[in-house]
């Protein structure tokens, strides 16, 4: 009985050394996809932003705009669609932050950073809840409910909301740009359903907003996270660069106003007449500073 329970206690054992090795084998077999180790990016730190006084503060001004994510100077923001593993879109990192408690996700029912947004929320704003359906079994003939799991379609979101201050600060005689908050909105076809698949062809296009979220508090993680440079390589910049030195192309969809901030279609009929009414306030801003100097 003892010779038993000896055997059966080194094969425990023995079982437990094969399952460690196996496990250092899977540890020890993924291979650095590269030639060396990018320690740069996951290392840096925001750029902080110089203190502002209110008694400095001559003019300020608060405007939104759309950066569309489609125009080729934003393509950075808007690759990869699909996952990779040596860069990420800035929304999938976004979403990443929200998930494992980096940053606070903000309702989209206003851009004051009001009511809280959890995860859940966001992968059911995003459609990415998980689905069941009733169908007939091949073998048995009786209904089996299957689930299907939700997917994050990361190309469908093709637009950035942008909220920002601009100001005259009197103290370095300069004016300045602040982005105050991100959010990403989702275009996607609704398709109309019959109930028959072959005459599920129509269908509306829908914008919808998805989450805000507070530009300083993941201004962190955005330092941190690399973007693709098309011109080398190696010398990769991070999200934060690319806001902080304004390399993207946006329009103006709406400025502070007394009529309850009210957007810019609210009171145009649309097209041209949009994009002429953009062009306005933000020539507005360049003359201000313009004709605060002598020349």
């Amino acid at each position: 009985m003892r010779k038993i329970f000896l055997a059966g206690f080194a094969s425990v054992l023995l079982l437990q050394a094969f399952n460690a090795i196996g496990q250092d084998v899977t540890v020890n077999s993924k291979k650095l996809d590269g030639i060396y180790v990018r320690e740069t990016i996951p290392q840096r730190v925001p750029i902080p932003y110089p203190h502002l006084r209110e008694s400095d503060m001559l003019w300020t001004k608060r405007v939104w705009r759309i950066i569309d994510l489609k125009q080729k100077i934003n393509h950075p923001l808007y690759y990869p669609t699909s996952r990779m593993q040596d860069r990420i879109s800035l929304v999938q990192r976004l979403v990443d932050a929200i998930k494992y408690n980096e940053i606070t996700a903000y309702d989209p029912v206003d851009d004051e950073f009001t009511t809280l947004l959890s995860y859940d929320q966001v992968v059911s704003n995003f459609g990415a809840v998980d689905r069941e359906v009733v169908q007939e079994s091949l073998t048995t003939g009786l209904d089996t409910t299957i689930v299907i799991p939700g997917e994050f379609r990361w190309q469908e979101v093709t637009q950035l909301l942008i909220k920002e201050e601009w100001f005259f600060d009197k103290q370095h005689s300069t004016l300045q740009s602040r982005i105050i908050g991100i959010c990403p909105i989702r275009v996607y076809l609704d398709v109309l359903s019959t109930g028959d698949e072959d005459t599920d062809i129509g269908g509306k296009i829908n914008r919808a907003q998805l989450f805000w979220v507070n530009f300083d508090e993941a201004r962190t993680i955005l330092a941190n996270t690399a973007v693709f440079n098309e011109y080398n390589d190696a010398q990769r910049v991070s999200f934060d660069d690319l806001f902080f030195k304004r390399r993207f192309n946006s329009y103006i969809i709406r400025e502070s106003n007394v009529h309850n901030n009210r957007l810019i279609s609210d009171y145009t009929i649309g097209g041209i007449p949009n994009m002429q009414e953009s062009e306005r306030i933000k020539t507005e801003i360049f003359n201000f500073e313009h004709d605060l100097w002598e020349y």
